[in-house]
């Protein structure tokens, strides 16, 4: 989640959630918060619709990891931080539920897909013999019958 959406739901200024974060580095290592890049901010910025970059601040925007948002409880106080952590972290459990359920259905179609492809095959070979014996035999390459033994 970014700083600005983390702050607004926290009814915290932007700049005052940074200022907590930057006063307890050591609580947020770089697999729970990171900045975002300049192409990815402005590629937030066009695809929220946020109106400009300024939106933002004029530095670049942090991201915050679901461990780095449930530190974020730790630094922020309050009893209105307490809820909205407690609302964030079930929003991460839910995509975690979903994501998983999600990769189950890709499982099981993958073993679907598996199970049955052999047949594709095999339903084939099926219409190959029964186009053969539905088939006009070909004439015979021979002649049937006896020959007449020739005269000397």
């Amino acid at each position: 989640m970014v700083d600005r959406d983390l702050a607004e739901l926290y009814n915290v200024r932007a700049i005052a959630l940074r200022q907590q974060v930057k006063r307890n580095t050591n609580r947020f290592p770089p697999d729970f918060i990171f900045r975002l890049t300049r192409q990815e901010s402005e590629m937030l910025v066009s695809q929220n619709v946020i109106s400009t970059r300024r939106s933002f601040s004029r530095a670049l925007p942090y991201a915050f990891t679901e461990q780095g948002v449930s530190m974020l409880s730790s630094v922020l106080k309050g009893p209105r931080a307490a809820q909205v952590n407690v609302v964030i972290m079930r929003a991460f459990v839910r995509m975690r539920e979903m994501l998983a359920s999600q990769k189950d259905l890709l499982i099981k179609l993958d073993e679907l897909e598996k199970k049955y492809a052999c047949h594709d095959t095999e339903i084939k070979a099926i219409f190959d013999v029964l186009k053969k014996l539905i088939q006009p035999p070909a004439p015979p390459t021979r002649s049937i019958g006896f020959l007449p033994e020739p005269r000397h």
